[in-house]
Formats: C-alpha cells, sequence, structure tokens
C-alpha cells in the first residue's frame, strides 16, 4: 500500500473535527483524572470514565478506556491488567481514550501522579518531556514515521529510560479509521500528515516496576 493511501480519509474528514474530537477527550481525560484518588480499583475508575463520557456526550467508544495503576502502567494497549489493584497514597497511572465525537476518533492519554514519589513525578514528567521532543522534530524536521520512533528510542535512552517499543503510534480520522490498514505510525516510511497519525510514547523507570504513557494527536 502506497503512502497516500495509508492516510486515505472518509467523505465526512475534517481536519478542524479531529482537532475538536482531541479537544473533547482531553476534557473528558481531565475529569475522570480529576476524580480518581486513593482507595479506588481500577475498575471503579473504568466506571467514572464511562460515566464522564456520557456526561459530555460522545458519540461512542472507539477503543476500551484503559486505566492503569501502579505496576499495571508497565501494560501495552493489548495487554490486560493483573488483578484490580487499589491506588495508593503514593502511585502512579495513566489514562488512554479512544472516542468519537461528531464522526470524528478522538485519542488521548497521559500519566497522573499522587504523593510526592519524586521518582514517580520524573517518570511523568520524562513521558511528557519525551513526547514533546517527539513531536517537535515531527514539526520541524519532517521526518518519516520511521525515523520518528527512531529519534524517540535515542532521546529516550539520553534521558536514562527506557521507551517501550512495542507502542509506535497509530492512524485516526473518521470514524472508523481501521478500513484504512495503515499501520503503525512507526513503521510508516513516509511523512506523517497532520490530523491522521497518534504519537504514542510509553517508558519505564530503568530499575522500578512502573512506567508512563503520554499520547495525542499530531497536528
Amino acid at each position: 500500500m502506497n503512502h497516500a493511501a495509508k492516510e486515505a480519509v472518509g467523505a465526512q474528514y475534517q481536519l478542524d473535527l479531529m482537532k475538536h474530537a482531541q479537544r473533547m477527550t482531553w476534557q473528558a481525560v481531565e475529569r475522570i483524572a480529576a476524580g480518581i484518588s486513593p482507595g479506588m480499583r481500577e475498575s471503579e475508575a473504568r466506571a467514572l470514565g464511562q460515566q464522564v463520557l456520557e456526561q459530555l456526550g460522545m458519540q461512542r467508544i472507539w477503543h476500551p478506556t484503559h486505566i492503569r495503576f501502579g505496576a499495571n502502567t508497565l501494560k501495552t494497549f493489548k495487554q490486560r491488567s493483573d488483578g484490580d489493584p487499589v491506588l495508593g497514597e503514593q502511585d502512579i497511572y495513566f489514562i488512554d481514550m479512544g472516542v468519537v465525537w461528531e464522526g470524528h476518533e478522538g485519542d488521548a492519554g497521559t500519566t497522573f501522579v499522587t504523593g510526592n514519589d519524586p521518582q514517580m513525578i520524573a517518570c511523568a514528567a520524562a513521558v511528557k518531556a519525551l513526547f514533546d521532543e517527539v513531536a517537535a522534530c515531527w514539526r520541524d524536521q519532517g521526518v518519516t514515521g520511521v525515523a520518528l520512533y527512531d529519534f524517540a528510542a535515542e532521546r529516550a535512552q539520553a534521558m536514562g529510560w527506557v521507551l517501550n517499543m512495542e507502542i509506535k503510534g497509530h492512524r485516526v480520522s473518521d470514524f472508523p479509521h481501521s478500513i484504512y490498514r495503515a499501520g503503525d505510525l512507526g513503521a510508516f516510511e513516509g511523512q506523517p500528515g497532520a490530523g491522521l497519525w497518534i504519537l504514542e510514547i510509553q517508558i519505564a523507570h530503568p530499575t522500578l516496576g512502573y512506567g508512563a504513557f503520554h499520547e495525542d494527536l499530531l497536528a
């Protein structure tokens, strides 16, 4: 499949609506995070997520909401959480949401920390800083998707974190993007277009049993 085919969109696609979908998804992430507190189980956080999305008037969920506590922050999207852990007073967690708004796919996620553990705080800050560097590389250098994740791996190592190379971003568009079968952003050999790709960054602490996650639309 050529690059143009991998970036195909439907007749309803509009970049402004992609950005709107992303803003709404971020609004949901922030509202959910405001309702998560120590003592809550992962399953309770997911139920809260569903409630918030319904309150915001989502059209539908296009991928399951993942909220991962503690050691489960090392899990990839396709892996199930271990058990139903309780969020601790000194803990780390992330939210990952895929939601359809006005026929367009929002996909957003980031990491939060409870308490004041310095290494957890550093981990959450590092994943956002790494994401910002990689997104800036996309904006400023016009590199391929493959080169983008090569750069991410180099920068993660230099920063002292372990990049999960199984997580390499993906297509979005008007729903459903899956009909285009574009593959991972990190395998795309063209220059990724704006409003079509989600950049995903997941890191692990080099010695402790947790990690962090951040994703957003390249636009």
